[in-house]
């Protein structure tokens, strides 16, 4: 009898003893980044960032010629949330209302990996700044994405995580062990390492043990025949918070824009802003507000002079309640990813590339400037 009373009372100790652990076990191994930190960093080959053009004919515009000043150098900058090559057009997302917590499978990951890769090559870009960038996931296969980029494209890169714990352990199956974070592709020239910047974080213990940890990622180019720098913000802000989360981020981050233009350098932010940009909403209106619902970037925090980059004629990204369908009328589109540029950047183009979402919940946008 007391064998039949001795096991079920150490089976319901095991249950009240395994959550303690574990919550234990994250709060020891918790990421805790400082406010500044030199990001990672891999150099391939650089080129100088020449303030003049020296052959105007290998960079093109769809806007007129004339339009385009021919003593300065175009730049081509693109953005993109890559969904760490596992949010591809057949997947939905739990946290959006939708079933799946991991992509299908590693051939899935590896196909989304090869096509984002393959769209990178064809841009020519001098740019790249990509989010959701696994570097040793469960997910995605503990597959290094950011090295697969950078050897595909032949780009030097810097790195900033984002989103580090040991094991995720919601929901069920859980999502596991994260390293991801945000990326910028580029042979341009750095002037120093670059830099990650902590964002202020919305959430408290214990609920921040296993949520992303965001940041910004700044990286500085030397504009030759200057005493400037263009720098290049790579950004994901806040998602799944009350909206007191993306606030926060968001005058910090135009705090420190507005620091570096009074420095004298070109300042270029863009990312995935989780917040839907001034008329996007009257092209893509929200359908369910039970769903997940993007905040919204006001035009008023703009200072004079400075400017929002972004297009409404294509979406930037869809809801992932479900697989992708053009043709249902539950599909959710937002215009949440894009740029914002100091006075002193002259925006020649921006386009949202529909890819109809077939490797990514986003679609990238492609930014031309020259810098004034």
């Amino acid at each position: 009898m007391k064998r039949k009373i001795k096991l079920p009372a150490i089976i319901l100790l095991i249950i009240a003893l395994v959550p303690g652990t574990l919550l234990a076990w994250l709060t020891i191994t918790e990421y805790r980044p400082k406010n500044h930190e030199t990001a990672d960093t891999a150099i391939l080959k650089e080129i100088a960032l020449e303030h003049t053009v020296k052959n105007p004919s290998s960079h093109t515009t769809d806007e007129p010629a004339e339009n385009i000043p021919e003593n300065k150098r175009l730049l081509r900058i693109l953005s993109w949330n890559t969904g760490y090559a596992g949010l591809d057009a057949n997947t939905d997302f739990f946290m959006d209302g939708g079933k799946m917590v991991n992509p299908k499978s590693q051939a899935a990951v590896e196909q989304n990996l090869s096509a984002i890769a393959d769209f990178l090559k064809q841009g020519n870009y001098d740019l790249c700044l990509l989010q959701e960038v696994d570097r040793g996931s469960a997910r995605t296969g503990n597959t290094d994405e950011l090295n697969y980029y950078s050897e595909q494209t032949g780009l030097g890169f810097s790195y900033a995580p984002n989103y580090r714990c040991r094991f995720v352990p919601y929901p069920l199956p859980p999502i596991g062990k994260i390293d991801s974070g945000i990326a910028t592709l580029s042979n341009l020239k750095m002037s120093e390492n670059p830099v990650r910047v902590s964002l202020p974080c919305p959430f408290r213990w214990p609920v921040r043990l296993a949520n992303l940890k965001r940041c910004l990622l700044t990286t500085r180019y030397p504009v030759a025949g200057t005493d400037r720098e263009l720098v290049a913000v790579n950004l994901h802000l806040e998602a799944y918070d009350g909206g007191e989360g993306k606030k926060a981020q968001t005058d910090a981050l135009m705090k420190f824009l507005q620091e570096e233009y009074k420095k004298g350098n070109y300042v270029i932010a863009g990312g995935d802003f989780n917040q839907t940009f001034p008329g996007s909403l009257d092209a893509f209106p929200i359908k369910d507000p039970k769903l997940w619902t993007p905040g919204i970037v006001e035009e008023d925090m703009l200072p004079n002079g400075w400017n929002l980059a972004y297009d409404t004629v294509s979406p930037s990204c869809r809801l992932l309640n479900q697989p992708y369908d053009p043709d249902s009328s539950d599909t959710q589109y937002y215009v949440i990813d894009g740029f914002i540029t100091s006075p002193n950047v002259k925006i020649a183009s921006v386009e949202t590339v529909d890819l109809t979402f077939a490797n990514s919940d986003h679609n990238p946008v492609k930014l031309q400037v020259t810098l004034d």
